[in-house]
């Protein structure tokens, strides 16, 4: 029984966080302890009016305000990141409307939330009560899988950029290259970065139909919203240098041609459908954060944001707080080299403070790689975290493929992690898991490239 009066039951739990509650978990009690009295509604409304409803279900008594606000507010989230939004529209309960309204404002306990999606989509934020939801409208488009003609894709990455020329599907170049974007103020280095590497890739093609992007950041209308690439770039310059610097750039380079930009996360799931022969992907990449893309199983990418990293995952109180958000329990505390170092301790072993988080990590790895018992435990923790989190994941994506990426997920560790989070799905989740085929990236994936399969994204006229 947890602070909500919600009783959870019996589940496995991870060795080194005996308190974790999976988010998944307390829902369904949840809603099976609310019953169908109660209905709320709630929409997500997001760039060029796409809307995502969720019709769902409270105790709307008393005694249970807390753990509805509590239900609700987690749900809202989770949409928030998930699909993006500016905008929410709460129908069935005036108490829940407070709550959100108050919650998601620029002195409530979700400001972070509040500033970053109103600055993402240039639009105030805001939480409005109705009578009537609005009509759901998607915003899903193939993308990708393009083969014909000369093309160029680009991969612009944190501390390495990549550029392949393709031609009808072949590489038949590809270079990467460090670069600091993070710690640039200036944007024209960007720019250059971008111009100089498509130049060199259109050395080795008689011409250039087409460029696809992959990119850190949140992509809308192949414009960049928000990216760690270009935080040190003053925001006052981001509407004239940074928003549309990657449809700039092959313009002034090669005219008017095909462009598609889309996030790095997508790319992932893009470039596992080309090496699974499948639609229905999601990506997870485990490093610095936890990231992810997705491709629907009609082989869309759905316009959602993914950043699954803010997407709650642990409803208990004494849960790993993120420095950035403010928030607790949220993925990238329980899937990123933060979870490695988190529950090394708690194992026994013993980091330098003096580290970074990557230097920490590789201790805990290296250890791993000679079968220390601690290190185990580590891996082992992450990979019930991960089960648990799947099966709250299917319920939000139906993927018929995961597919593990990230340096977490290198080595004996990462072999790890997938035999647990498979185990947990099985024995917890007997009906999953024959529905989620769970892998780490096969040769034919690392053929593919990021870059190569960001190559293909464009459709040529």
């Amino acid at each position: 029984m947890n602070k909500y009066g919600i009783s959870i039951g019996e589940y496995r739990l991870p060795s080194l966080d005996k308190e974790f509650i999976p988010i998944g978990l307390f829902n369904k009690r949840f809603l099976e302890s609310a019953g169908t009295n109660h209905p709320i509604g709630i929409a997500i409304e997001a760039a060029e009016g796409q809307i995502e409803v969720c019709n769902t279900f409270i105790h709307g008594t008393e005694e249970m305000t807390e753990a509805d606000c509590y239900y609700v507010e987690r749900l809202v989230k989770t949409l928030l990141w998930m699909k993006g939004g500016y905008r929410i529209y709460i129908s069935g309960s005036d108490a829940i409307y407070e709550y959100l309204k108050n919650a998601y404002s620029a002195e409530g306990e979700r400001s972070f939330d509040y500033e970053f999606m109103g600055t993402t989509y240039g639009c105030e934020f805001q939480v409005i009560k109705v009578d009537k939801l609005p009509n759901p409208k998607g915003n899903r488009k193939h993308i990708g899988g393009h083969l014909d003609g000369c093309r160029i894709g680009f991969d612009a990455g944190g501390s390495d950029r990549k550029v392949s020329a393709v031609i009808d599907g072949e590489s038949v170049f590809s270079e990467e290259t460090v670069w600091h974007p993070k710690v640039t103020e200036d944007p024209s280095y960007h720019y250059e970065g971008i111009t100089s590497a498509l130049k060199e890739a259109a050395k080795h093609m008689p011409r250039v139909d087409a460029v696809g992007v992959s990119t850190a950041g949140i992509v809308i209308n192949n414009r960049i919203m928000q990216a760690s690439l270009f935080n040190k770039v003053p925001r006052e310059l981001w509407r004239e240098h940074v928003n549309d610097i990657y449809i700039r750039a092959v313009k002034d380079v090669f005219g008017d041609i095909p462009v598609e930009v889309a996030n790095d996360g997508d790319i992932s799931a893009v470039a596992g459908v080309m090496s699974i022969g499948e639609p229905g992907v999601l990506g997870i990449a485990m490093g610095t954060s936890e990231a992810g893309g997705f491709v629907d199983g009609d082989g869309c990418i759905t316009g959602w944001l993914n950043e699954i990293a803010f997407i709650p995952v642990d409803c208990a109180e004494t849960a790993m707080v993120d420095e950035w958000s403010g928030d607790i329990g949220c993925g990238v505390k329980y899937f990123s080299q933060d979870s490695v170092n988190k529950l090394a301790p708690r194992a026994g072993i013993e980091l330098d403070e003096g580290l970074t988080p990557a230097e920490k990590l590789k201790v805990v790895q290296g250890l791993m790689e000679s079968d220390d018992q601690r290190a185990v435990q580590v891996y082992e923790s992450i990979g019930v975290y991960l089960g648990h989190t799947l099966a709250f994941y299917y319920d939000l994506y139906e993927m018929k493929h995961v597919l593990l990426l990230g340096r977490v997920m290198s080595g004996k560790g990462g072999d790890l992690i997938l035999e647990t989070a498979k185990d947990v799905l099985e024995k917890e989740y007997p009906q999953l898991s024959s529905k989620i085929n769970v892998q780490l990236p096969d040769e034919k994936f690392r053929r593919v490239g990021q870059s190569a399969a960001a190559a293909g994204l464009p459709k040529l006229k």
